[in-house]
């Protein structure tokens, strides 16, 4: 898969959130974009997967117009999590998991255990999800995001509310993302994971690229400022 954005704006009222941004993006690797709040770099990401409409350029995914009134509005096989995820809270972990599986039918249930065991959440336990603390709904909207092993992965601030052992863990996850050919995009403020886990950064400020740190952990042909 490859995403090339293209001299992309946005404009909400007298703010300009995404200020003339060209990137492209590649499978098989990890692009982290930093910045922090207000740097544009969730508004990207909500740009990437169609959420929001540009006010000028656009976006190609494998060379097709992404957007609303075009034959692809949403890029095919997505995994998403922006901002707060959006839970069904009556609901158990595990009965909202099979909800969101039950869409598409990729993700089996032991896909789904498999990922809640490894990030400490109990697949049996009937309490609702309102019961939960905040690093357990932030895990499982990373579960939701990763059960159907997607081709493109886009996470906004995952590693948010989670303990040193599930940050370690869902860096794994990333890395096995990548291993199996994802295109993965991780918007993070500041934190250090970004740098043990991005093939490149993409430093955001005021809506704009001000900097790329390229050539890291993989390869990085196909970014540019």
């Amino acid at each position: 898969m490859e995403i090339v954005v293209e001299h992309l704006s946005k404009v909400l009222g007298a703010d300009t959130v995404l200020d003339d941004i060209s990137l492209s993006f590649h499978s098989g690797a990890v692009f982290g974009l930093r910045g922090r709040n207000g740097s544009g770099k969730t508004m990207l990401l909500r740009a990437l997967c169609g959420l929001i409409v540009p006010t000028s350029g656009g976006i190609l995914v494998d060379g097709e117009v992404l957007g609303e009134g075009t034959p692809q509005a949403f890029p095919e096989d997505v995994g998403v999590l922006i901002e707060s995820p959006g839970i069904i809270r009556r609901y158990s972990g595990m009965r909202y998991l099979r909800e969101v599986a039950s869409i598409r039918g990729v993700a089996s249930d032991e896909d789904i255990v498999e990922l809640m065991m490894r990030l400490g959440l109990d697949p049996l336990s009937r309490k609702p999800i309102r019961t939960y603390s905040f690093g357990m709904r932030q895990k499982i909207g990373i579960i939701a995001a990763l059960m159907e092993q997607p081709r493109l992965v886009l996470l906004d601030e995952p590693f948010n509310g989670l303990d040193d052992a599930s940050v370690e863990t869902v860096m794994q996850l990333i890395r096995e993302a990548r291993g199996r050919g994802a295109l993965v995009v991780v918007a993070s403020h500041d934190r250090e994971e970004l740098d043990d886990i991005a093939d490149v950064i993409v430093h955001m400020k005021g809506g704009r690229v001000v900097h790329i740190d390229e050539g890291r952990e993989g390869d990085s042909d196909g970014v540019e400022e």
